[in-house]
């Protein structure tokens, strides 16, 4: 008989505000358990309080790992992007969340992580080593990766300039990136305003894109970033 030895996770020893922080996270059941439901009732009150409507669905790719990219206009856009994914998929959805804000204290991080399974970006001092984490998750199949090109929320109703990050993570790779728009959110929920207000929200999902045919260069990475911000504001136009 083989001797039994236990191997207790490599975060035994951490707080609970570190655990969270850390990414990849170690699974845990009741975590599941609790953002299974929270997905359930986040879907019920997006329907009725905010009378959600989702165009574009069947453009997510059946299979495989991918990115959603969508304009960002309030706390409310992470939440309708996680709405828009099949929930059996929910766990395998991952919003990059600025670090530096939604896992600054443990309440922040323990909802950024539990509930949102937000992936802790560092768009301040480790931009870079942010990207390569987002990158080694898309290399397993059947994740999804959700960024606000933007980096913050606007406080006009005007698409601000999206940043490099996106496009130096997606130049020549066949990952698909799936450009969306989010109408409503501005409304529903400004920028210092303690609760949402119950608004309509529409979200718009496009076609997927592919950067496989683009050089690793700095003229590729802006015509990425022109080409996804084109797309996004065309879907901000549409009136389907």
């Amino acid at each position: 008989m083989d001797e039994w030895e236990y191997h207790p996770p490599p975060d035994i020893d951490e707080s609970m505000s570190e655990h969270l922080q850390n990414f990849p996270r170690q699974p845990y059941m009741l975590v599941y358990a609790i953002r299974s439901i929270a997905a359930l009732l986040l879907r019920g009150w997006m329907r009725v309080y905010h009378r959600m409507r989702i165009d574009g669905r069947d453009h997510l790719p059946a299979s495989g790992s991918y990115i959603l990219v969508c304009n960002h206009t309030s706390h409310l856009d992470t939440l309708c992007m996680l709405c828009s994914v099949p929930l059996k998929q929910v766990h395998r959805a991952f919003p990059a969340a600025a670090a530096d804000y939604f896992f600054s204290n443990l309440p922040r991080s323990a909802i950024s992580a539990v509930l949102i399974n937000a992936l802790p970006f560092d768009r301040k001092a480790k931009g870079a080593e942010s990207l390569t984490v987002c990158s080694r998750l898309l290399e397993n199949d059947g994740n999804i990766l959700i960024i606000f090109p933007e980096g913050t929320r606007t406080t006009t109703g005007e698409m601000g300039r999206f940043r490099s990050g996106i496009a130096r993570l997606v130049v020549g790779t066949e990952l698909p990136v799936i450009p969306c728009y989010l109408e409503g959110g501005l409304g529903a929920w400004p920028k210092g305003v303690l609760l949402p207000r119950p608004r309509r929200l529409h979200l718009r999902i496009g076609e997927s894109r592919s950067y496989s045919h683009l050089d690793k260069t700095s003229a590729s990475v802006r015509e990425i970033c022109h080409d996804l911000e084109e797309r996004v504001a065309e879907l901000g136009r549409s009136n389907g």
